[in-house]
């Protein structure tokens, strides 16, 4: 018995308005930002609340992650009320990490969207819409759908091929027998070429636990089966069990998506609406405005889904980092963002004191010198009364060797202890982020020695041939000082 199902078909619309609700994936574009604290899995606090010295991949900082421990209960509570979170601090304070720690204590599937104040000044897109597409990325849609769908472990696939129809030479995929078994029975299924290709992306080969749908053609990989979890087959990332009832099934699909999916696969519809067209979107290069009437039909359709029960709404967390970069439009914007009932949770951090508000530089009288308006971390003082403040402070000596220590395990980079405490020493001088940008080198540096470790002569030459920000400051003085001499 043979089925026919293909990429071609149309994706079922259960709303009237013509928006699409089948999203591409999650654009990962955006994640090398937050690629050096992937350690971080959580704010490493027990469970009355109090920081531990080491735990979740986070060092020191404790009254800073006790502080986004009452934050965080507020959350969870529903109680946040748009009131944006504030990190002040130096740099290389943890900021990011701590914005990456809540965003874990919230859920793995809450979106976390990390972005400079900086990347609003773009020639193609206004100010506002970058601000207006960043707190999108931070918001989640969780849709609850139930789809017909073949669902099995993969007993046989088995391209067919047939002579190109477009030219003499070479052949092309005419079909796909594909072979699904589940503890009630199997079937094979007679698939369109451009399913093969869905499952060639999917890397799904025999024995693999997946699920086609019937409506569009898309395939799922599942997993491994259990049945050859004996075969320590180095390729598998889960073992799942083999799949009751029958391969022919209706079945509840969760799919979580993004405000900001919903919007691009709205904005440029390319012949279709169904998955595969959608997710041809992606290969679209540029960046395009979308315009405040398709949001506002995009989340009619979501209010709607929501009071139906079909979706839920996740708030995520957008991290502004370097708050002070933006000018007085955005935090207008920001203002007006916050009071949306649909809003993420918004934590901002700042490395700066007292500074000019930028946008402000040229409100004084015409023809004046006028330095704009000055404000703690250079953010207006209507938008800082609604921020909670939350200080970090500079790592001590027994935390910068620590936090290298774990690095270094992390990195799998052999050091000794001498090396270590040199390292220790230094990071207290300078920085922590110079000592770890200090780890790869010296680690090539012992390997081309022949070592098997990373010894302190390894960091006394890498101190001969890298200056730290201190040690450039005073080497550049020392030229200014040369140049008044002569």
């Amino acid at each position: 018995m043979s089925t026919q199902a293909s990429s071609s078909s149309t994706a079922p619309q259960p709303n009237s308005g013509g928006i699409i609700t089948q999203p591409p994936p999650p654009s990962t574009l955006r994640e090398s930002r937050i690629a050096t604290h992937s350690h971080i899995k959580g704010l490493g606090l027990a469970d009355d609340g109090t920081a531990m010295d080491f735990s979740q991949g986070f060092v020191g900082q404790k009254m800073a992650r006790e502080a986004l421990g009452l934050h965080l209960s507020l959350l969870k509570l529903g109680r946040h009320s748009g009131r944006p979170l504030l990190l002040v601090g130096p740099p290389g304070t943890g900021k990011t990490a701590l914005a990456l720690a809540l965003s874990q204590e919230l859920g793995s599937k809450v979106p976390f969207c990390a972005m400079v104040g900086s990347e609003v000044y773009s020639g193609e897109v206004k100010k506002t819409e970058v601000l207006g597409s960043c707190f999108r990325r931070a918001i989640g849609l969780r849709i609850k759908e139930t789809k017909e769908v073949y669902e099995g472990e993969v007993t046989e696939l088995t391209p067919s091929e047939a002579e190109n129809p477009l030219s003499g030479y070479g052949k092309t995929i005419s079909h796909v027998i594909v072979g699904l078994k589940t503890v009630k029975g199997t079937k094979q299924l007679r698939l369109d070429p451009s399913v093969y290709e869905s499952i060639q992306k999917e890397r799904v080969v025999v024995g693999d636990v997946i699920y086609i749908e019937a409506n569009t053609g898309a395939v799922k990989r599942v997993g491994r089966s259990d049945a050859y979890a004996s075969e320590y087959d180095l390729e598998a990332e889960e073992y799942v069990p083999l799949p009751k009832g029958d391969v022919h099934k209706r079945k509840e699909l969760v799919q979580d998506v993004t405000l900001h999916d919903l919007d691009m696969a709205n904005a440029k519809p390319q012949g279709g609406q169904d998955i595969m067209s959608v997710m041809g979107q992606l290969v679209k290069g540029g960046r395009t405005e979308v315009t405040d009437k398709l949001r506002k039909e995009i989340n009619k359709v979501v209010d709607r889904y929501i009071e139906q029960g079909v979706a839920e709404l996740v708030p995520g967390v957008l991290f502004i980092d370097e708050v002070h970069m933006l000018d007085m439009e955005c935090f207008t914007y920001l203002n007006r963002a916050l009071e949306s009932p649909m809003s993420p949770y918004v934590v901002l951090a700042s490395n700066r004191g007292i500074c000019t508000i930028r946008g402000t530089e040229y409100d004084g009288p015409t023809g004046s010198s006028s330095e704009g308006i000055r404000s703690p971390h250079g953010l207006p003082i209507d938008l800082l009364d609604r921020c909670m403040i939350v200080k970090t402070s500079l790592y001590s000596r027994d935390e910068i060797r620590k936090v290298v220590e774990m690095r270094c395990k992390i990195e799998n980079i052999n050091i000794n202890q001498l090396a270590l405490n040199k390292l220790a020493d230094q990071g207290e001088n300078s920085s922590l982020r110079f000592v770890l940008q200090l780890l790869t080198p010296a680690s090539i540096l012992s390997k081309n020695k022949g070592k098997l470790e990373v010894e302190i002569d390894d960091i006394e030459e890498l101190d001969d041939l890298f200056l730290d920000a201190k040690r450039s400051t005073g080497v550049l003085r020392g030229l200014e000082d040369l140049d008044k001499k002569y």
